[in-house]
């Protein structure tokens, strides 16, 4: 549970899992006010600055903030009997045909297998968490000063399912220079062509964009502009074009998408 505290210029953020809360605020006495409240009000004590918290380890430091699940990488390697297993530099091999793309990509197509998997899966398995031994020192770096620009980039891996030719949808989302948002997904239908599936993927992350613009109002921060990054010149015109948009086996849901997108002077 997330709670936020809005008073003139100043902001206080509270987020709540079971018996654990971490909070910030931009202003010294808001952060007084709500420690005396708890206090009075439950039996707790404060740890101090943030250094762990749900499997992330926080490294705050002047200029920023680094972000890291190192412990977390490194029990998952041990708990599944790998600690001295050899690295590898990527995920998967060349002659591995279940993913080309990201890591988050890799575990996602394995799992699609884990109620009946095979010697392939389990081995492809075990490759990524002997990349993960060896890529567990890296982590997320976040700015203290950076703009607050809202930027996405989306990719569609099109047809690139073995077995349904289902088309995968991709796309990460920055603030200014801080990566905040990514996805990877196989998509529910199956596109006849490259820029119908671009159009799709586009749809999905102009929907995660509408969603990050929404909750950082809902922090007191305005958003004018958002941008989207589309190397597919075919999706962006249908994008823009209501018409062709009906022509195309593409939903409903994507189409009011869009609607929504140009509505608020957005650009791809």
């Amino acid at each position: 549970m997330m709670l936020i505290k809005l008073k003139g210029k100043y902001l206080m953020i509270a987020q709540v899992y079971v018996d654990d809360i971490v909070f910030y605020s931009t202003a010294e006495s808001l952060k007084n006010e709500f420690v005396k409240f708890m206090e009075a009000e439950f039996e707790m004590s404060m740890i101090g600055q943030l250094n762990y918290f749900l499997g992330l380890h926080v490294k705050q430091l002047a200029n920023g903030v680094f972000l890291s699940q190192k412990k977390y990488a490194q029990n998952m390697v041990e708990k599944f009997g790998l600690r001295d297993s050899k690295r590898v530099r990527t995920p998967l091999g060349q002659q591995d045909k279940l993913s080309k793309m990201m890591m988050e990509r890799h575990v996602g197509v394995c799992a699609r297998f884990q109620s009946t998997p095979k010697e392939s899966h389990l081995k492809a398995a075990k490759r990524i968490l002997r990349y993960v031994k060896g890529t567990a020192e890296l982590g997320l770096w976040y700015l203290n000063r950076s703009g607050l620009d809202l930027i996405g980039f989306t990719y569609s891996d099109w047809a690139d399912c073995c077995d349904d030719r289902k088309s995968t949808t991709s796309g990460c989302f920055y603030i200014g220079d801080n990566i905040v948002n990514w996805c990877s997904k196989k998509q529910n239908s199956i596109s006849l062509s490259t820029a119908e599936a671009e159009y799709i993927a586009a749809g999905s992350c102009c929907a995660q964009l509408l969603w990050i613009r929404q909750m950082l109002h809902d922090y007191g921060i305005g958003q004018d502009s958002l941008t989207l990054f589309c190397d597919n010149t075919s999706a962006i015109n249908i994008s823009k074009n209501p018409f062709n948009m009906e022509e195309q086996s593409t939903s409903t849901y994507d189409t009011i998408l869009f609607e929504t997108w140009w509505k608020i002077e957005c650009v791809i």
